[in-house]
Order: C-alpha cells, then sequence, then structure tokens
C-alpha cells in the first residue's frame, strides 16, 4: 500500500470588548467624532502550494499517490470526495476519499470507499484507470481551520500508464500463491496423497482442470502428441504440477527413494477464475485468466479427500460443474452458486452478486482465508452469527492484496466474437433493452450496473424464489440483496443468475418479462437477448 498510499487575532469577543470600552471612556477622533470600532481582519484564503503529480505530468504510473500541499491548516470536515476528486477521465464516476496529514498539511486523494461498510483489513485501494487523462479537482468547498475557503477551484490534470511491475506481480499472485493454504490442502483435506494415487491427467481434465500449454517444454508437448507420454498414470499429472502447468494447483514434488512424490499442493485463485482457450487440445491451451472455469467441477474434486463423512460427500458431490457455494463450510446450507467472471471490474466497487464488501480486495480476503485456507484473518460480523477466522500464525495474504485486485481489475471483459450474435436483431434490441423492457433502469451507466448506487430487495429480482428447499442466497450474506450484474462480457459465462437458474440469455429476458409484466413478445425476448449477447 506504500504506492498509494498561521496568523493569530485577536478573538471576537475581546475586538468588541475592547470597542465598547473606548467608546464608553468618550474615544473619538479629530473631528469629536466616536471612532468606528476596530474590526477582526479577514482571514487570507488558503492556497495549494505543491501538488503531486505535477499538472500536466504524463507517463504518471496508475498506482502513484494523488495529493496537494496547503499553506494552511485545513478543516478535515470539508475533505470530502464531494470536494477533492480525481476523475479518470474526465467525466468518468467519482470514487474514493480523502486522508489528511495534519503536520504537513497535506491531503492525499485515495481509490477507497468513503463510507466503508466493512472492516479496514479489507479497504484495498484501487489503482487508477491506465492509459487516459485524469483532473483532480478541489473546490471552494474546502476550508481551513478558520473557516476560510479556497479563493477559486484548484484543478490539475495528469496522465496515466500501467505500472506493469505491480500487475505482473499480482498476476503471479493470482496464478501461482496459494497464502499458505496447503495447511488445509495437504495436512488436513489430505489432497497430495488422492492426487498421487488416483488422479491422472484424463481424470483431472475429467472433472474440469485445465493444463497450460505455455508451460510444457517441447519434448512434453511431443509426447503428448506421440503418445509416449501417458495421459492415464498419475505420475504424469505430478509432472504437470511440477512444470505448474494444472491451471489453479501449487506443488512441491520431490525425488523419495527414487519416486517422484507429491509433498505439499494448494490451489490458486486461478483454480476457478481462469480457463484455456482449448489451442492444443479440449482443456489444454493458453490461459485465460479473469474467465470463470465453468467446466470446473470443484465438489467432486473435494469429495475425492478421505477426510470427509460420508455426509459431506453427498453435499459437495451435489453441485457439479459450474457451481460452488462459498458459505457451506460457514452455515452448513447446501446452495451452491456459479463461478463468477473475474473480468470487467475496473470501477464496479461491489463485486460478488450480493455486493458483500466495497472493494473486490473484501471478496480476495474473504475466499483467500475462508474458502481457500490461506493463513489470514477474515472477520465480518454481518454473515450469519459473525465471521472470525484464523488460519495459522502469520498473514500470507494482506500484503499480497494490492496487487492482486489491480491485476484482476486490469482484466477488460472479452468482446463477443464476430457472428456470434445477430447484428440487426441486437439493434432492435437495444431499442428495446432502453424502452419497453426498462432493462436499463438497472443496466446502466459504461458497465451496465447500478451497483455502484444501490442494492436490490430478494423480492425484485428473478433469480428468487431459489430451488425448493433452498434458502435465498441473499439471506446467507453480508448485504441481504443483491447487486445488478454487470453485461460487457456475459456471451461468454451461461449459465445465468448467482445460481445458474437461467440457461441461456432468452431464458434470463423470459423471467423478467414474467415477473415484471413487461409484455415483449418472443421475438422481442429473442431481440433483447442478442442485444446482451453483443455486449
Amino acid at each position: 500500500m506504500s504506492r498509494f498510499m498561521h496568523k493569530k487575532w485577536l478573538p471576537s469577543a475581546l475586538t468588541v470588548a475592547l470597542g465598547v470600552g473606548l467608546a464608553g471612556c468618550g474615544g473619538s477622533n479629530h473631528d469629536g467624532q466616536a471612532s468606528a470600532p476596530p474590526t477582526t481582519p479577514a482571514a487570507p484564503a488558503p492556497t495549494v502550494v505543491t501538488v503531486t503529480p505535477a499538472d500536466g505530468a504524463t507517463g504518471v504510473l496508475n498506482t502513484a499517490v494523488v495529493s496537494a500541499t496547503f499553506d494552511q491548516s485545513m478543516d478535515t470536515a470539508t475533505l470530502k470526495n464531494a470536494n477533492f476528486s480525481v476523475n479518470c477521465p474526465a467525466g468518468a464516476e467519482p470514487f474514493g476519499s480523502v486522508i489528511y496529514d495534519a503536520a504537513a498539511k497535506k491531503a492525499t486523494f485515495v481509490r477507497t470507499a468513503e463510507t466503508p461498510t466493512n472492516l479496514p483489513q479489507s479497504e484495498v485501494a484501487e489503482p487508477m484507470p491506465a492509459n487516459v487523462t485524469c483532473t483532480a479537482t478541489i473546490t471552494t468547498a474546502v476550508k481551513d481551520t478558520s473557516g476560510a475557503a479556497l479563493a477559486k477551484d484548484f484543478v490539475w490534470t495528469f496522465s496515466t500508464v500501467t505500472d506493469t511491475a505491480f500487475l505482473e506481480q499480482g498476476k503471479h499472485i493470482f496464478r501461482f500463491d496459494t497464502f499458505g493454504d496447503e495447511t488445509t490442502w495437504t495436512d488436513t483435506l489430505h489432497m497430495n496423497d488422492v492426487i498421487a494415487a488416483a488422479v491422472d491427467p484424463t481424470t483431472a481434465l475429467a472433472v474440469g482442470l485445465k493444463v497450460d500449454s505455455e508451460a510444457l517444454p517441447a519434448s512434453v508437448v511431443a509426447g503428448i502428441q506421440d503418445g509416449s507420454i501417458s495421459l492415464t498414470s498419475p505420475d504424469t499429472t505430478l509432472a504437470l504440477i511440477g512444470l505448474d502447468a494444472v491451471v489453479g494447483i501449487k506443488g512441491t514434488v520431490e525425488n523419495i527413494n527414487g519416486k517422484s512424490t507429491l509433498t505439499r499442493v494448494g490451489i490458486t485463485c486461478a483454480l476457478c477464475h481462469s480457463t484455456v482457450d482449448n489451442s492444443f487440445a479440449p482443456g489444454i491451451g493458453k490461459r485465460l485468466d479473469g474467465w470463470p472455469n465453468r467446466d470446473l467441477n470443484p465438489g467432486a474434486i473435494i469429495a475425492l479427500s478421505p477426510a470427509l463423512t460420508a455426509a459431506q460427500k453427498a453435499v459437495y458431490n451435489s453441485w457439479g460443474p459450474g457451481l460452488y457455494d462459498p458459505r457451506y463450510n460457514i452455515d452448513g446450507v447446501n446452495g451452491p452458486q456459479v463461478i463468477s467472471p473475474a473480468y470487467g471490474l475496473q470501477n464496479i466497487h461491489k463485486i460478488i452478486a450480493t455486493g458483500d464488501g466495497d472493494d473486490l480486495a473484501y471478496w480476495n480476503r474473504y475466499v483467500s482465508v475462508t474458502q481457500m485456507g490461506g493463513h489470514g484473518n477474515f472477520t465480518d460480523g454481518r454473515v450469519g452469527s459473525g465471521i472470525n477466522i484464523t488460519n495459522g500464525t502469520d498473514d500470507l495474504v494482506t500484503a499480497k492484496l494490492p496487487a492482486l485486485q489491480a491485476y484482476q481489475l486490469s482484466i477488460p471483459a472479452p468482446p463477443a466474437p464476430a457472428g456470434s450474435f445477430d447484428t440487426a436483431a441486437a439493434t432492435r434490441g437495444k431499442a428495446l433493452f432502453e424502452g419497453k423492457a426498462g432493462c436499463s433502469t438497472c443496466h446502466n451507466g459504461p458497465e451496465f450496473t447500478d451497483a455502484n448506487e444501490r442494492l436490490h430487495d430478494p423480492s425484485e429480482v428473478a433469480s428468487e424464489p431459489e430451488a425448493p428447499g433452498v434458502p435465498s442466497y441473499a439471506s446467507r450474506t453480508a448485504t441481504k440483496m443483491y447487486r445488478t450484474a454487470p453485461l460487457k462480457g456475459v456471451w461468454q459465462h451461461p449459465p445465468y443468475f448467482h445460481n445458474g437458474s437461467a440457461a441461456t440469455l432468452v431464458d434470463v429476458v423470459n423471467k423478467y418479462n414474467a415477473k415484471k409484466s413487461l409484455g415483449l413478445t418472443s421475438a422481442e425476448i429473442a431481440d433483447v437477448a442478442q442485444y446482451v449477447k453483443s455486449l
């Protein structure tokens, strides 16, 4: 977070008293007229003496500090994001808060929520958007401690570039960092023994695990192609893990008594939130970070652990591909959700389906500690009867959250492939989306979501009620509500809704058509679906 993050006058009462006293003693001017009482000189307007970055600066790293130093001590109550804002680019939605250093008379703008809903442990500043011109503005609503305001708005601009070193750090964390969760996956669940004994590459691919073809040496590529490397031997899986080629799996493979042995194994963020392009073979190709792995069957994988009871295994095996319940180990309720995309999240501050937390780092902390088993703490009294989970005696999470968040926010939503939607139907659908269907009432703005402004009661959404016997997912969360899902890249990740209850985009529109009594015809429903598919 290191990247981010006077004169004294006579009191007025005394002045008045002196004036009254002098007048009472017969004070007068040379003309014999009573002298006017002395007045308190107006306090000088505070001024901005230096700013960072400098006005007109170019090539500013998007992780840079944005600050202004004043010549007077400032009233912190006036240093709010409405009065000190940084818009990247100009006209973009303002987001952030202001920190004031009284000793240095310096105000620093940081991209964190001004009124946070979660504990400070999960407040991590977002980087500024890259490759844009930012406008920083301090208005005349900012005052010093004497109540004097700036004489006029102070405005400066600078242009940003990507902090590539910071993003590379975040990418490495996303792909390869376990946060120490080997304690869970090896010591508790014994998944290293399961993999070594029973998980060959064919089985791994069948449960949705992916292989990064760019991590494979030429000899391994040739061996897979000519069949000299067996895809039905667990030893091959161990070799692939040793090459860091199994997406989302990080293991330590050692030679013990002449045999390759998987001594430690853990998982990373990429397990669920990355897939491959299948350019080499089904399940084998170049990484697509941020894309949800809807082929992955995490429940079936977890259920292989010998440490689980039969009842637990039954629950995990009931989930199916692309589904995972991030609350099951907290509240014991079985209600799996679709694995969500981790792309297209820049400028969206309510990240998950229920809008828990003020930024992506909140959910990263939740998952890394409570779901992956990483070493650190997650606390939130709003969930259930309250969560306070600590793993290990060290913290392997907190320091990694800023770079991890920055990398994820840098991943754009994938555009719809050419030819994947009907252009004429999408044009008609856009008019309906913004008109008769009323979709843009909630799916608005550049990211097609109102999540930064409001959340929605479960009664408003078409994804509830849940399946028979399953309680509202919102009831198990911090907000007890739902956010409007952003729509960019939505073509890529069926099924839809938080619970996967709509198989297609046509199903989504049908559900809202019925719930909201929109009166759309079947042809209009199809057109709206084509428009959404094109985003």
